[in-house]
């Protein structure tokens, strides 16, 4: 069970905390702050003056004539009392008309300024996540980060506008309330503030407690929300070994987890209600006891006792409010808290102060003894130094785990390299800003994912400036012409989340139109042919050769007969490169290459001596 804080400090930042980190939006609405404050203020004097008439109708009306006291205005004096009664009914009435409208208006101007301050936040939580490294995408849940992107800032946006403005306001009141009540009466003043120290004691002991069950509550929703997505985004996985009810018990035993939070945090905020209300009750019965006394004693006029009261009901009306919405606001607190913790995020891939945007490329790549470890004392990669020439394509062959999508990786400065250089024509790739490095580099990886949005679209994502020419012209590049037209709308057709309404080979395909259309200088093939049957493996390969005429081309694979097409190769093992040379030259060498060649070709002879399987795909999927 989690520690329950002992201090106040301990729950920190808090709301205020939270209001101070968002200040440079908030005075970006400074105009909307003014307007609301001037309608704040203006509703607080208003609620100020609505006790008055009602005093003057007990003190001047129901009182007889004769018992009125002298005011010291003449004309004042002489008002009959039925004058009086109107006049007080109908000032009453204006009161509360321009107290209402003064509400209005600071509710929506407050409610404009939350709800835009709180938009902006979410806009730039989500750049900042996408500008966060893939170290923290790695560790982070993306059910999580949506929950934080979406739902936090959600709640934080609906607990301001409907709890902690209101909850302003009445603040003010209660300062207003409290000033008037010590310069009508000290005594009784003092008398209900007797009860402050018992009401502040109760109300932070079990706010304490709220907040922490709120944290449990968010942090257990955020872990719903990743084995939801975890398990939508791999429904297949799921149905294939049968893990409907795996994923569904763990999911049914973090929501038990959720609602026991959330029923203790009802519980709480429903004690610390009620323990409220009994307070305010006792210093209520302690003034009207006190106040009736004076006033039958004439030290007191009824008028004076009623005024006191209503001022004593609005003064404590903020602390109802906020016994009412101390489970919202220590929900709203918990929001606010990951939504900072997100934004305190530093990514790890970082622009030097003097990176300049990189010129146009020519292509020339250059590693020298770049070294890389993921986590300290364990090197992936070490000592790698190898060029890669104008125009030239260049194999990296190598088992599983040698560190080959590594260098990709580097190279795109998704990761920074721990020792060593790597160089695009004779340059350092760290003095180029990152945004600019990338955007010359077209990838197509061994799973492209494909957007839930149109054909057209996911081409042109490599290029948001490409025209309608330029688009057809790299589908045709791409060998994946034909089948968009023989989709349901063409190049309109909208694909399935991450394409999955698409073949593997037409999946691939629109990938490498999208990097065709992006005319840069390097691409960068990471396992392009995985897991594609031989039809469609012929057809993404002959692609993959048109799309890499006159550029430098770096072949990340396990296929031997795709690498044999580069015109030099790169062996790896253990981060270390064991050879390197053309496909004949490493042949001839008779080394740990030639090795795997051959069992590769024995492999792929067996297979074609078996009949063919039909190819899988999805919805859409039509031959090549």
């Amino acid at each position: 069970m989690a520690r329950r804080p002992q201090k106040l400090t301990e729950i920190a930042p808090g709301l205020w905390q939270i209001v101070q980190r968002f200040q440079p939006y908030i005075r970006q609405q400074w105009t909307l702050v003014l307007g609301g404050l001037a309608a704040l203020l203006a509703q607080v004097g208003l609620r100020l003056l609505e006790p008055w008439p009602l005093k003057f109708v007990f003190d001047e009306v129901i009182t007889s004539t004769s018992e009125r006291s002298s005011s010291g205005m003449f004309w004042w004096d002489n008002l009959s009392p039925t004058t009086l009664l109107w006049g007080s009914a109908i000032a009453l009435v204006v009161f509360t008309g321009l107290r209402a409208l003064a509400d209005y208006g600071s509710t929506m101007g407050f409610a404009l300024v939350g709800n835009r301050v709180l938009t902006q936040v979410r806009n730039d939580l989500y750049q900042h996540l996408q500008n966060l490294s893939l170290s923290f995408h790695n560790q982070a849940r993306s059910g999580e980060l949506t929950i934080r992107v979406i739902s936090d800032v959600g709640l934080l946006k609906e607990v301001v506008v409907t709890a902690l403005l209101p909850m302003t306001g009445n603040t003010l009141v209660l300062v207003g309330m409290v000033g008037l009540m010590l310069w009508l009466h000290l005594e009784l003043t003092l008398l209900a503030l007797v009860t402050v120290p018992l009401l502040s004691l109760i109300t932070v002991r079990l706010n304490r407690r709220i907040k922490e069950v709120s944290r449990k509550q968010r942090k257990q929703e955020g872990a719903m929300a990743s084995t939801a997505a975890e398990a939508m985004g791999a429904i297949k996985v799921v149905k294939t070994l049968s893990l409907e009810k795996t994923f569904a018990q763990t999911f049914s035993g973090q929501s038990k987890k959720t609602l026991k939070d959330s029923v203790k945090g009802k519980r709480l905020a429903a004690q610390l209600e009620r323990s409220v209300d009994l307070i305010i009750a006792l210093a209520t019965a302690l003034v009207l006891g006190r106040g009736g006394h004076l006033v039958a004693n004439g030290s007191l006029t009824p008028g004076d006792l009623l005024v006191f009261m209503a001022y004593l009901k609005n003064a404590f009306k903020p602390v109802r409010d906020f016994a009412k919405y101390t489970g919202r606001l220590a929900k709203a607190t918990a929001a606010g808290e990951r939504i900072l913790d997100l934004l305190d995020q530093v990514p790890d891939i970082v622009d030097r102060p003097d990176a300049c945007p990189a010129p146009r490329f020519a292509g020339q790549v250059t590693f020298q003894q770049v070294q890389f470890a993921y986590e300290p004392g364990h090197p992936i990669l070490k000592n790698i130094s190898f060029d890669a020439t104008l125009g030239q394509s260049l194999a990296i062959v190598g088992p599983s785990g040698s560190g080959k999508s590594t260098l990709a990786s580097l190279l795109l400065r998704l990761y920074e390299p721990s020792q060593g250089q790597i160089l695009i024509d004779g340059v350092d790739i760290q003095a180029y800003q990152a945004e600019s490095l990338r955007s010359q580099i077209s990838v197509v990886l061994q799973d492209s994912l494909l957007f839930a949005a149109s054909v057209r679209d996911n081409i042109a994502y490599g290029n948001p400036h490409a025209s309608e020419e330029d688009i057809l012209a790299a589908a045709q590049l791409a060998n994946a012409h034909d089948f968009i037209l023989r989709l349901p709308e063409g190049y309109d057709t909208v694909l399935g989340e991450r394409g999955v309404t698409l073949s593997g080979g037409q999946r691939q395909r629109i990938a490498i139109a999208r990097a065709a259309i992006r005319q840069s200088p390097i691409l960068v093939l990471d396992e392009p042919t995985t897991g594609l049957d031989q039809e469609n493996e012929r057809t993404v390969i002959d692609a993959l050769q048109r799309v890499a005429q006159q550029r430098t081309t770096l072949i990340i694979t396990h296929d031997l007969t795709l690498a044999a097409t580069a015109d030099r190769l790169i062996y790896m093992e253990y981060g270390e490169i064991l050879e390197s040379g053309t496909h004949a030259e490493l042949l001839t060498n008779g080394g740990p290459y030639a090795a795997l060649y051959q069992l590769q070709m024995a492999r792929r002879q067996l297979a074609e001596q078996e009949s063919p399987r039909s190819p899988q795909g999805g919805s859409y999927a039509t031959r090549p």
